[in-house]
């Protein structure tokens, strides 16, 4: 066999079953933990069954190409994915803007990650925003959300009910599985309740549509910068910590500027953006991917492949999500943020100097105020940025000493007796 011929072949022989599962349980967490967003943001836009499935689409198609190139070219398992956090933002922020407008801001922050990652300074522009404040936008963009699930359960506390502690449960005996738990048990009861309505349902492949973008400063501020921001806060840099902390050294840099590129192409047919992913990649990073730290990569050429069968059949996902009740739909997108919402309260509070603009990020993005045509994420962040140089102006750093101190005489102690 020639040396090309062994190339080809070679992902199938690193191959094993274990990294076909895994890549599987990648794409399944994917899908399951953030596709109902999508589906609720486009609803409450107002776009159509066939926009939601392009969207859907657009997206796919772009993580598995994005997947299986970047895996293969360094041999390391890079999962791509969407981003949740985006998604989450659209669902407040798409409604109060034209869908071409929308596109027209998903180009601009498409070239911001592009730029960013072109330039080499992924690293430099993170370390400018303080990681407090970062956590704390997306808590706030991902709170609605979150709490949905509580005024779901006054219309149907069986059904909500029965997904909460279905979730609980299964969080405590096996964590990854959770929100698949809660999606299965939640389908399980619907239908025995008579709420499942399949007769729009039909297996038909995605047909993409393209829509010429529109710009506005409006939708640039409230849609285009957030997103860059979240992306880079909670997608990019978490998939990064995740690849090297299982001892993948891959360089940031090309990741990033690949992501945005392919961002950019897909942008016109709906897709929000392509980021790294973190809890997708930690199932292909690990142990029970393969034994073998080097073939690892292919658990995401496996899960690429599911993206892009996915992708293909995404009229069919579209059409099955619009079957299901829309308090299962709520609940199981707000259990999906649970973790999410957790870690950026945390981290958001972790630093006390840093706490109180944090809060006030945290406070004005959840509460989804509107000021001058412009979302919340913009003026939370804002009002964060604002609040921590007031209160860090002329401050001394951390760790010294402010020139008073210096200028003192010591104090005599015990030991120090004058004389």
């Amino acid at each position: 066999m020639t040396a090309a011929l062994r190339a080809v072949f070679r992902p199938l022989a690193d191959s094993s079953p274990s990294a076909i599962v895994a890549g599987f349980i990648a794409m399944l967490t994917a899908y399951t933990s953030s596709l109902v967003l999508m589906f609720q943001a486009g609803q409450a836009a107002g776009l159509s069954g066939a926009q939601i499935a392009s969207w859907i689409w657009a997206l796919s198609i772009g993580m598995a190409v994005c997947t299986i190139g970047l895996s293969l070219r360094y041999r390391a398992p890079i999962v791509v994915a969407w981003s949740t956090p985006g998604a989450a933002l659209l669902v407040g922020s798409l409604p109060g803007v034209g869908y071409a407008e929308a596109i027209g801001a998903y180009l601009l922050c498409a070239a911001l990650l592009a730029a960013v990652g072109l330039s080499g300074g992924c690293e430099r522009l993170m370390r400018r925003l303080p990681a407090s404040l970062a956590a704390a936008l997306l808590a706030g963009i991902l709170f609605g959300i979150g709490s949905a699930i509580f005024l779901a359960a006054e219309r149907r506390p069986l059904l909500v009910g029965a997904m909460f502690f279905g979730y609980l449960l299964a969080k405590r005996l096996s964590p990854r599985y959770a929100v698949l738990a809660a999606l299965l048990i939640g389908g399980l009861l619907a239908g025995l309740l008579g709420l499942l309505d399949f007769r729009d349902f039909a297996l038909q492949p995605a047909q993409p549509l393209w829509t010429a973008p529109g710009f506005s400063l409006e939708a640039m501020v409230s849609i285009g910068i957030p997103l860059f921001v979240v992306a880079m806060a909670s997608q990019n840099i978490p998939g990064l910590v995740v690849l090297r902390a299982d001892g993948y050294q891959v360089p940031a840099s090309p990741l990033i500027a690949t992501t945005g590129l392919a961002s950019l192409l897909l942008a016109p047919f709906g897709a929000h953006g392509l980021n790294l992913a973190a809890i997708s990649a930690a199932i292909c990073t690990g142990r029970a991917a393969h034994e073998d730290p080097q073939r690892r990569y292919t658990a995401a050429l496996w899960c690429g492949l599911f993206y892009a069968v996915a992708g293909t059949f995404a009229a069919t996902l579209a059409s099955l999500f619009a079957a299901l009740p829309g308090e299962l739909v709520l609940s199981i997108a707000a259990l999906a943020l649970f973790g999410s919402i957790g870690g950026g309260l945390n981290s958001a509070m972790a630093e006390p100097r840093e706490r109180e603009a944090a809060l006030v990020t945290f406070m004005i993005t959840a509460s989804g105020m509107t000021l001058l045509s412009i979302g919340a994420a913009f003026w939370g962040l804002l009002g964060g940025v604002l609040t921590l140089a007031i209160l860090e102006w002329r401050r001394p750093a951390r760790g010294s000493i402010s020139p008073a101190r210096r200028a003192a005489p010591p104090v005599p102690g015990p030991d120090r007796r004058p004389g």
